[in-house]
């Protein structure tokens, strides 16, 4: 089935993700192309969104898109930059503003009657981000929306399908912006809001089905929520010859290689379980430097998972858990295009040497959006609602050296941590926890004896993709009773401290 599709054009705005994730709530599908690699099938687009930009149209450095195939022959939204991009060169001026236009805003003049408002009501709160503001709108501009401070808010231009907004619709503080966006795509442009997870479902299968035959897949497992959804899709399009491998590097958390072994028993999945903690240690033994331990870790991860794809005869395909964020080539600061694509995915970024093909079935999601599909495919909510853990696992929570006794002070304390989350109900309300253990030892006093031992670094923190993160404000009495227990119970650990630092500047692991 053939869906509709809607194009955004990234000018290099921090939000241009979330414009594809809310237009894709609508049920539609959407893509994030760089505005100077406009796709060449533009015929195969509904309709056109223009993302903001940290850049001005009034700058050397202005972003130039060529809209010859877009402007007057499809629907065609421009959002802040767009929106000055579309009057600024099309015959109306923008200016810098007297004072920077950013926060909240609220509509305070809505054209009676206008489709592109419908539903959204005069004092509906709106989020500016913006130097320049529109002083003039474009030849047959017509204006639609203003706040107190912007006159220029929302206009159309007379004659074609197209809108333009000073703020943005994207995010959570505009309240009525998904609205907008669907009074804009489904009321205006006509997109056919059909794309949902039982529709993905159904045709990633049917494709899957065309594209292995009856070749043999294999795929690494990671326990995480991209890998699992990714096997479950594989094993829904061919069964018993997907092989998958889920390796034990000694760096999980605490009884985790053989509770996810457990959890994917009871899901039909065809999986072997491989214990090479001592091969991962080995390779670490004496490496502190961050870069080295992860690097070291990918090596030992290749060769034991090259070990186990030559275990099955004439497998062809390697499958990976590779997600939409992965693939999307974001604009640079300076306006070219650049690749973010990782070079470390859930199997560590295979060589050459391998020869297999490579099958995504996950490439055209978000994360949330991963979750949304598993759900309809009745994976378990426990394992879809998993916190994110890093490749390299408890390596780079132990800042220095690895061994095994540090291994098993830090799961010790995860466990408590993690386990203390869920029987508090904090656990869903955070999007990714751990704990650090400190390359230092501090005094402390245990009965009447003095102590010297470790001390060890909680941290909780609030996100949508990671990208961006906020340390969690978990209740004292939880920190204190998590504390008390790590001390009382982990021996090697006399001092418990938590993390309140930000991202940016902070990252969220410590290494």
């Amino acid at each position: 089935m053939q869906h509709d599709k809607v194009l955004i054009l990234d000018f290099g705005s921090q939000y241009t993700q979330l414009i594809a994730r809310r237009v894709r709530e609508l049920n539609i599908y959407s893509e994030i192309h760089p505005f100077n690699k406009i796709p060449t099938n533009i015929d195969d687009y509904k309709a056109v969104i223009l993302s903001g930009s940290p850049f001005s149209v009034r700058g050397d450095e202005a972003l130039h898109p060529d809209l010859s195939e877009i402007r007057g022959k499809k629907p065609l939204m421009g959002v802040c930059y767009g929106a000055q991009y579309l009057a600024h060169f099309s015959g109306g001026n923008v200016a810098l503003s007297n004072t920077r236009e950013y926060g909240r805003a609220n509509l305070s003049f809505i054209k009676e009657g206008e489709a592109f408002f419908k539903g959204i009501s005069e004092g509906s709160q709106v989020w500016m981000s913006h130097g320049d503001t529109i002083k003039k709108l474009p030849t047959n501009g017509e204006l639609l929306a203003s706040t107190h401070d912007v006159q220029n808010a929302a206009y159309k231009i007379n004659g074609e399908i197209t809108y333009a907004i000073q703020f943005h619709p994207e995010v959570y503080h505009t309240t009525d912006g998904k609205q907008l966006l669907e009074n804009f795509l489904v009321s205006i442009a006509n997109v056919i809001p059909d794309w949902t997870p039982n529709a993905f479902v159904e045709e990633t299968v049917d494709e899957l089905k065309e594209k292995l035959g009856n070749d043999k897949v294999v795929l690494g497992l990671s326990g995480g929520v991209d890998s699992t959804v990714a096997a479950v899709l594989l094993n829904k399009a061919i069964g018993k010859n997907l092989y998958c491998v889920f390796v034990n590097n000694g760096l999980l958390r605490k009884n985790e290689f053989e509770n996810v072994l457990d959890q994917y028993e009871g899901m039909g999945l065809n999986v072997k379980g491989v214990d090479a903690s001592a091969r991962f240690l080995e390779a670490l033994a004496g490496e502190s430097d961050p870069e080295k331990k992860r690097k070291a870790i990918g090596r030992a991860f290749i060769e034991v998972f090259d070990d186990e794809a030559h275990l099955i005869e004439d497998v062809k395909w390697l499958a990976q858990g590779t997600i939409y964020p992965d693939v999307i080539e974001s604009v640079s600061a300076t306006g070219g295009p650049s690749a973010t694509i990782k070079s470390h995915h859930n199997v560590g970024g295979l060589p050459d040497f391998m020869k297999l093909k490579v099958v995504e079935p996950l490439k055209a999601l978000f994360k949330d959006e991963v979750r949304r599909v598993g759900a309809s495919m009745g994976i378990d909510p426990e394992l879809l609602g998993r916190h994110p853990f890093p490749g390299p696992g408890l390596a780079i929570r132990i800042l220095g050296d690895i061994t095994a006794e540090k291994v098993r002070i830090l799961q010790e304390v995860d466990a408590i941590f993690i386990n203390g989350l869920k029987e508090w109900d904090l656990y869903n309300k955070v999007w990714q926890a751990g704990a650090m253990l400190l390359p230092v030892n501090s005094v402390g006093v245990m009965g009447d004896e003095r102590t010297y031992e470790k001390c060890v670094a909680l941290r909780a923190v609030e996100s949508t993709d990671g990208m961006t993160a906020d340390w969690v404000n978990l209740p004292y009495e939880f920190l204190q009773k998590t504390s008390n227990d790590i001390i009382n119970k982990v021996k090697g650990v006399n001092r418990v401290v938590y993390d309140i630092s930000s991202k940016p500047p902070a990252t969220i692991e410590w290494e």
